[in-house]
């Protein structure tokens, strides 16, 4: 029997029953920039578990504020949620008129929300797990005839509940593509949750070959390298993170604390400050 092309991510119904929306409004809030799925092998809308956090903040904040402000908030939302980290330790809450993503410690405020949000993303990756492990058994009839991006997009949408199986989806997808850098740096974050620090480091090293200015990896690695006992090159991995990306707190803190260590005070007092001004933003 032939097989159909494989198709990562949610459809539209598949997005609409979970959110409690009609399909039609799901539609219309794609066309008005909410947010931009990606689209499967016939051109339709796939949806992944951060366009569900887009989607269930615009159902929310919807009613309340103008269209144009709703899509501002969610190109802040969208742009501020975690890179490189897993979406299920995010909380998504509203503080007076504002909608605030929290994420650990770190807190930051797209536009109106007018009190009505208080979401964990985790809820809504409960809803999608069986869904996604549907997609990966499909993936893994049709695994002959998927890309590397199906693959990482397989990988991607099984990381809350199958991370086993999320990190075997990221290898195939660097079989076939070996400078596919996200992979490489999702890759390496599994690892590294999973214990294995040495074999994280070298995939983050091979993102920062083929995209240098990644403040994700450039991170990352700098954590990696900390577990590992290598504190000159962990301080060195956050500074390169620093140059790529300036606004990362958690880089400054991280360094900070090396460079205390290391009896650099005054450095280590300049990166706690700007720690301190960017998590008060």
């Amino acid at each position: 029997m032939a097989k159909g092309p494989f198709s990562g991510g949610l459809t539209v119904r598949d997005a609409a029953k979970l959110l409690g929306l009609t399909t039609a409004l799901v539609r219309a809030y794609v066309r008005a920039g909410f947010l931009e799925p990606t689209r499967g092998p016939r051109g339709e809308h796939r949806f992944s578990l951060q366009d569900l956090v887009l989607l269930r903040t615009a159902k929310e904040i919807s009613a309340h504020v103008p269209a144009r402000r709703v899509r501002r908030a969610l190109a802040r939302l969208r742009a501020q949620l975690p890179s490189g980290r897993p979406l299920t330790g995010v909380r998504i809450t509203a503080v007076g008129e504002d909608v605030v993503v929290r994420d650990g410690s770190a807190a930051w405020e797209p536009e109106s929300g007018q009190g009505v949000l208080d979401f964990d993303v985790a809820e809504l990756a409960d809803k999608v797990a069986p869904l996604v492990r549907r997609a990966a058994a499909a993936a893994r009839d049709a695994e002959d005839d998927l890309t590397a991006e199906e693959w990482f997009q397989v990988a991607f949408d099984l990381e809350p509940h199958e991370p086993d199986q999320a990190r075997d989806a990221y290898r195939r997808a660097l079989e076939l593509d070996p400078d596919h850098v996200d992979a490489h740096v999702n890759l390496g974050r599994l690892l590294h949750e999973a214990g294995h620090a040495e074999a994280a480091a070298t995939h983050y090293r091979a993102a920062l070959t083929l995209r240098p200015k990644d403040a994700t990896a450039a991170f990352n690695l700098g954590v990696a390298l900390e577990d590992l006992g290598r504190t000159s090159a962990a301080a060195a991995a956050y500074e390169r993170a620093l140059a790529a990306d300036a606004s990362s707190a958690d880089a400054h803190f991280n360094l900070a604390r090396l460079l205390e260590r290391a009896g650099r005070k005054a450095a280590a007092i300049r990166h706690l400050e700007a720690y301190r001004r960017l998590v008060r933003r």
